[in-house]
């Protein structure tokens, strides 16, 4: 959607706003807008702000450039595995699960606008959402295996729940991209678009949602997404212990390093 170029001094999240509808994009597109601590403390602390707008009738969140999320930083990541610094990742996937409760307990509909890949974490903030419209450009991924890591930010949770444990399980253990046409098939987005009508679909439906009843649209949400809150809560934890004892691997080291030599780990289970 937005094309907007990120300066030294851009805000890693930008905020707009057409009557009852704020649009958030992510904004770090020269990152391909890849979740750093700031950008997830950015995101966390917008949600809870925006949750107190009784004014506020329905959220459009989106990524700047040609990608949604490319999940965690992994430069960032990479330089704390060479560090040992256990407590940094900790940090940012503590601060991922704070923002999925916070989207979840947004008492408007959340939509999710994704207009490019959504990798890794990237793909479980757009499923931490009420609801995902997708460009035919997007693709989505569960790619943790790919580097050692676990599935966080919520995924073990959101993911089983939309298209079943066993595709679900395919993903997780496999870390393969699929298609915004399979995602839509499988059930992980609600419509695919073309590229150049994503912002103008967005728009349409988040207008749409802003024009039901308040009321009734806020219990719906409540009931429908808060109801099991703490089985969100009880999953969210298990994800950054078992991060946290895969980030500690040699199997991680191994990931993250064929990644940046861009060839197929070899994983030794230690």
């Amino acid at each position: 959607m937005s094309q907007t170029p990120q300066t030294a001094t851009a805000p890693v999240v930008l905020e707009s706003r057409e009557g009852a509808v704020l649009t958030l994009t992510m904004n770090r597109p020269d990152k391909l807008n890849a979740l750093s601590v700031d950008l997830t403390t950015a995101l966390l602390e917008t949600f809870r702000r925006a949750a107190a707008d009784s004014e506020l009738r329905a959220i459009i969140l989106t990524g700047a450039g040609r990608a949604f999320c490319a999940g965690g930083d992994l430069a960032l990541i990479t330089d704390a595995r060479r560090r040992n610094a256990g407590r940094e990742l900790e940090s940012l996937i503590r601060g991922g699960s704070q923002l999925a409760l916070a989207i979840c307990d947004t008492p408007v509909p959340v939509l999710a606008a994704v207009n490019g890949p959504a990798a890794g974490a990237g793909m479980n903030v757009a499923l931490a959402c009420d609801i995902r419209i997708a460009s035919e450009n997007a693709a989505f991924g569960q790619n943790f295996a790919k580097i050692g890591l676990f599935p966080d930010f919520g995924g073990t949770y959101f993911l089983p729940r939309l298209v079943g444990p066993a595709r679900a399980a395919e993903m997780f253990y496999t870390g393969d991209m699929i298609s915004a046409a399979e995602a839509e098939r499988i059930g992980v987005v609600n419509h695919v678009v073309p590229a150049a009508r994503l912002a103008e679909e967005a728009r349409a439906l988040a207008a749409k949602l802003a024009a039901a009843p308040p009321i009734a649209a806020r219990a719906v949400k409540k009931v429908l997404f808060g109801s099991e809150r703490a089985a969100l809560e009880r999953a969210l934890e298990l994800e950054v212990q078992q991060q946290v004892i895969c980030f500690s691997s040699e199997d991680c080291t191994e990931g993250l390093r064929a990644f940046f030599e861009k060839r197929p780990p070899s994983f030794q289970g230690k």
